[in-house]
């Protein structure tokens, strides 16, 4: 079973596109015209070892949130299609990592229904080049495409160590639950 996906969008304020191969190794191509954002998302395939490519550009020049926004959906719509009728997943993960003084705790339950509860409190408005509160923005646009649970909560003194640990718990726990344990549907409803 091949679990990749290749999907794009454009829209007035961006035009993106896609690839992700849930079963990669971890390599990447990931351009947002945010430089700080890219090395997010390069630290979410190297610890997920979700092959991810993605290109996109944005209206920056007026701010990040559109480019960001719209990745965090477009992400999600390639998870769903990638991640197909989830037979045999291990469905629920959590992941804690630290970073330095930081330390974040994610857990995650794909399973189909859209919710998105992120504790992280930056200190800073921006992170590098990054606004700081389109972080949790982007996790609640990928849950509502992607149709997943996710919950996490950051500590620290330091927003780049905060943030990084975020989404590199992120990709440990998801990179648990896409794992092929069985060969049935974890849902006692029988579809997720």
């Amino acid at each position: 079973m091949s679990r990749n996906s290749n999907v794009s969008r454009k829209t007035s304020e961006t035009d993106i596109a896609i690839k992700m191969n849930l079963d990669g190794t971890g390599k990447y191509n990931i351009s947002t015209g945010i430089n700080f954002f890219n090395h997010m998302l390069e630290s979410f395939s190297k610890h997920s070892m979700i092959d991810l490519d993605v290109n996109a550009i944005g209206d920056i020049e007026i701010d990040d949130h559109h480019t960001i926004e719209d990745i965090g959906i477009l992400l999600g719509e390639a998870f769903l299609q990638a991640i197909g009728n989830k037979r045999g997943i291990k469905r629920m993960a959590h992941a804690i990592v630290p970073m330095d003084e930081s330390v974040a705790t994610v857990a995650i339950d794909i399973g189909g229904r859209s919710y998105c509860n992120m504790s992280l409190d930056f200190k800073n408005d921006k992170i590098g080049d990054m606004t700081a509160d389109v972080v949790v923005h982007f996790f609640e646009s990928f849950a509502g495409s992607a149709k997943l649970n996710i919950y996490g909560t950051v500590e620290g003194a330091n927003d780049h160590h905060k943030a990084e640990a975020v989404f590199k718990a992120f990709a440990k726990s998801l990179k648990e639950a896409i794992k092929i344990e069985h060969d049935q549907i974890p849902s006692t409803k029988g579809v997720l």
